[in-house]
């Protein structure tokens, strides 16, 4: 639905994007992920033709977005990071006046805007003049905004930013639902976020991807290791050197808590050494309280990629 191929947007000298190339497939909630300053905004501007890029191709549901950018508009629904609204408009009025904008034939006008109010939940507030509304409301607002003329493919850029704990699982349920029926980019820097929608990923930084695969899979290729922490009642330092003994194990963290330790035990990458642990503590004399299996998050994944790239850079 959307292909991206060499797209770059320069500034003077400075690269916003450098050089991009992805795509984005039918049904396909793709999350792009980077700090700020990444790239991630002015790449999601490009594409909802808001702004030119300096090179490089990009079509839409099959538009060029350079050469045909009125086709592009018509396949897409658009929620910046700020979402543009009039505040002394009441919400029906302003999703009224928004369908005609865009041309939703008089006849099915009502219904469209019935239905983005019901599947958005503002019904509540419908009749409610916009500049009352909290920040959460007129995010979902937005939202309804997008969906008024049904677009095939939706761009929601940091559609969370700025709300409450509760805000921000009613928006994320949404579009975990939207996405049901529409293909979606979504940008963010919030983790957590893409970890919950997102099945696929792309890290940007400095304008450039420096990675896209599943957060599975990106966990799997950038896993150094097992990484495994022990609750142990027994001889600290005895257990230390037994664990330290284990074929691949890499390092041992001891923590003297007195009779119950804890310990984080670095494995080499393939190796799982659990049952190895589990018979030399035995051995040992220990008794194990509890032992699992840490995973690296995308947190890590996230801040081990951005700084590598940073360090290659510099």
């Amino acid at each position: 639905m959307i292909k991206v191929e060499q797209l770059a947007k320069r500034y003077a000298d400075v690269f916003a994007v450098d050089h991009i190339s992805f795509e984005v497939n039918q049904g396909e909630i793709l999350g792009l992920l980077g700090p700020n300053g990444a790239g991630k905004t002015t790449t999601m501007r490009i594409l909802t033709c808001y702004m030119p890029a300096t090179s490089g191709t990009a079509t839409v549901a099959g538009y060029d977005v350079f050469r045909d950018s009125i086709s592009v508009r018509k396949q897409i629904g658009y929620l910046p990071e700020n979402v543009p609204l009039y505040p002394e408009m009441r919400v029906k009025e302003y999703l009224t006046f928004r369908a005609k904008l865009k041309k939703v034939p008089y006849r099915e006008r009502k219904s469209k805007i019935n239905e983005c109010i019901e599947k958005c939940r503002i019904k509540e507030v419908q009749n409610q003049i916009i500049g009352t509304l909290s920040k959460g409301y007129r995010q979902r607002v937005g939202l309804a905004d997008t969906l008024v003329h049904d677009p095939k493919i939706l761009i929601l850029d940091e559609p969370t930013i700025g709300l409450d704990p509760n805000q921000i699982r009613q928006v994320r349920q949404l579009i975990k639902e939207l996405g049901e029926k529409h293909t979606i980019l979504l940008s963010t820097h919030i983790l957590p976020e893409v970890e919950m929608l997102c099945g696929r990923v792309i890290i940007i930084n400095k304008g450039k991807i420096v990675a896209m695969d599943t957060p599975s899979n990106l966990e799997s290729q950038l896993k150094s290791g097992s990484n495994i922490v022990l609750e142990v009642r027994g001889n600290g330092e005895k257990i230390k050197n037994a664990l330290s003994g284990i074929k691949g194990v890499k390092k041992v963290v001891w923590h003297d808590k007195g009779e119950v330790n804890n310990f984080a035990v670095e494995a080499e990458k393939g190796m799982d050494i659990r049952e190895d642990i589990f018979s030399n503590i035995v051995k040992n004399n220990g008794v194990i309280r509890e032992m699992k299996q840490i995973a690296v998050t995308l947190e890590e994944i996230f801040h081990q990629i951005t700084t590598q790239e940073q360090e290659v850079m510099t």
